[in-house]
């Protein structure tokens, strides 16, 4: 189903039984972000699951044990293993998850074995809205909807799990004073005359009593699913318009605390569970990652069931040749390792694999694969793509990029842009941050440029964008402290001229795809394969060419939408008409007159592109 060669090969040990110089070793390799480590014997045995804020700091305290027991357990265990997270929540639920998946020895193990709560919507025509620890048993409705002709006609949507059980509790009152969703028993709910108290003090829109239709009350229920899927804005606008009114009104009490409720709701989803924002009916869902170190390829996997992260794993594989090596290495990933594995109900990947036999496979067997843009599905991606980063490098790269380059500081941060464009339409540019080795998605931006089919013109016109705002201080982020530009020798100069125009400050240097070789302003260094300063680089460029190319075909696909359905435009005017007006909204401006110059337009189609646009 794909071209890639992949062999799988054992995951790295970090020696044989543990003491206290291999602990100290294996620490000194972890990163300082939070995480779950666990102490494993060679035969995959899961000796103790733990959780950190610094990851190194924690293991590292392994060499002092605090107790005798856990002397024991360190002696015993072969090997480390460990997964970093975004947040210590992410940690302490995988921690847990882990914990109840493994039954490690060495764990204290609640009896009770309680997780954490989750919002339920349930599948009745009229959803109820609760908290619960146990959506599947507790939900009514599913026990309702499994009597109707013996099988499941609906399942409920689910959301979390979440570690702060009173913030849940206000959002969930926010929810329902905000859309009126009940939160009544079926018991209470059905055969009702007039409404309840939850009606009266403004909790509930009263459905049971007709006070509401079904059209209405759905459409308060999808805004509802918007918001626990990561749309903030869904509750945190009207839950700021209506303290705006309250304030207008002299309510200030009411606005005090509508203002309080605000700030619970804004907070929510950075310190929720950040769980897997699954559709309704899909309970399994696996998220994939790839980081290609020379000629190895790493794929990490996250594994979500009911909307909790239980587990992970790492695989490492032969990294095909070629321009799209990610992608390839998904093709060739997947159907290998689902061969003889039950699949998910859903793959999120950062890449589409590209492979029409792989696409149809995984449809015929019913599985939805996305590759998220935004939300907690996107957050999940980076995640994934977090971990195989972190399982594949190893060392200072930064520090060894240093020293390769002869730069004056260590680059903690380094800018990547790229150009991408279809013969000179679509034209857009991509600066991608990243900061100590890993992505910075809060400072990517990206930039429509002149319709030109110039790839050292595209490139100049970019960066020049970037180094003007940066110099006039209209550039919120900080300078870098490396530009690695895609591309070579053309592209690298096109820069260095836009960065001199304004005398923009910083260091730039160039990676090209094929041959790898690193262009500097002084000459080219062609670092061997395993080099750990070319590995940071190529996950910087490759970033920066998957973000431009996501923008070009997002570009590109509204183009093709807004001018494919007009009659008598085929792909040559539609490429006159945009490098005449540069962009549909420019082509939209033009008066009949205007779109008539342009060379196959004739009256009757300049009066229908007026028209259509």
């Amino acid at each position: 189903m794909g071209s890639a060669s992949a062999t799988f090969k054992r995951p790295r040990a970090l020696g044989p039984a543990m003491d206290t110089d291999a602990v100290r070793e294996a620490a000194g390799s972890l990163p300082t972000d939070p995480g779950v480590y666990q102490f494993q014997r060679d035969d995959g045995t899961t000796l103790y699951v733990g959780k950190a804020v610094d990851l190194r700091a924690r293991v590292r305290s392994y060499t002092d044990p605090r107790s005798a027991r856990i002397a024991r357990m360190v002696e015993r265990a072969d090997g480390l293993d460990f997964a970093v997270t975004d947040t210590e929540t992410q940690a302490l639920l995988l921690e847990a998850n882990l914990i109840k998946r493994h039954q490690p020895k060495y764990n204290v193990r609640l009896k009770d074995d309680k997780s954490y709560p989750m919002v339920q919507l349930t599948a009745h025509a009229f959803p109820r809205i609760e908290v619960t620890r146990d959506p599947e048993e507790s939900g009514e409705a599913r026990r309702t909807s499994e009597r109707a002709n013996g099988e499941a006609v609906s399942v409920p949507a689910v959301y979390g799990p979440y570690t702060d059980h009173e913030c849940v509790e206000t959002v969930v009152k926010a929810i329902r004073e905000t859309y009126g969703l009940r939160g009544c028993s079926d018991h209470k709910f059905e055969g009702r005359e007039r409404p309840c108290l939850d009606h009266d003090i403004g909790l509930c829109s009263a459905p049971c009593t007709g006070e509401i239709d079904s059209e209405s009350y759905a459409e308060n229920v999808v805004a509802a699913k918007r918001f626990f899927e990561g749309e903030t804005g869904a509750l945190a606008d009207p839950i700021e318009r209506e303290m705006e009114r309250a304030a207008q009104a002299q309510e200030f009490e009411r606005a005090a605390n509508l203002r309080d409720r605000l700030e619970a709701v804004r907070a929510f989803h950075g310190g929720g569970g950040e769980a897997v924002a699954a559709q309704s009916d899909e309970r399994h869902v696996d998220v994939l990652g790839v980081a290609i170190e020379g000629d190895t390829a790493t794929v990490s996997r996250l594994h979500s069931e009911g909307g909790q992260l239980v587990d992970r794993d790492q695989h490492a594989l032969t990294a095909p040749e070629g321009e799209e090596r990610v992608a390839d290495v998904l093709a060739a990933f997947v159907p290998q390792y689902y061969a003889e594995r039950a699949l998910p109900d859903a793959l999120l990947l950062p890449e589409d694999p590209g492979d029409d036999d792989l696409r149809e496979w995984l449809g015929a067997e019913g599985v939805a694969v996305r590759v998220p843009g935004a939300g907690r599905e996107a957050k999940l991606v980076d995640l994934a793509l977090k971990n195989a980063h972190r399982r594949a490098g190893g060392g200072d790269e930064l520090g060894a990029l240093r020293d390769a380059l002869g730069l004056d500081r260590r680059p903690t941060r380094i800018e990547g842009v790229d150009v991408s464009h279809a013969q000179g339409t679509a034209v857009v540019g991509s600066d991608v941050t990243f900061v100590d080795g890993s992505a910075e998605k809060s400072d990517y931006r990206r930039k429509k440029l002149e319709d030109e089919n110039d790839d050292y013109a595209n490139m100049y016109r970019l960066v020049s964008w970037r180094a003007e705002r940066a110099v006039s201080g209209r550039d919120d982020r900080p300078d870098p402290d490396l530009l690695l530009v895609d591309g070579g020798r053309g592209q690298l100069d096109a820069a260095l001229a836009a960065i001199d125009e304004v005398e923009w400050d910083i260091p730039a240097v160039a990676l090209a795809k094929r041959e790898e070789v690193v262009v500097t302003p002084e000459g080219t260094h062609d670092w061997a394969s395993d080099a750990p300063q070319l590995h940071v680089l190529q996950r910087v460029r490759d970033e920066a060419h998957r973000f431009a190319v996501q923008y070009h075909q997002s570009l590109r696909d509204s183009v093709e939408t807004a001018l494919d359905d007009v009659e008598g435009v085929g792909p040559e005017t539609r490429t006159r008409l945009l490098r005449r007006f540069g962009s549909i909204d420019g082509i939209r401006a033009a008066s009949v007159a205007e779109l008539r110059d342009v060379e196959g337009i004739g009256p009757a189609i300049a009066e229908r592109l007026d028209r259509r646009l």
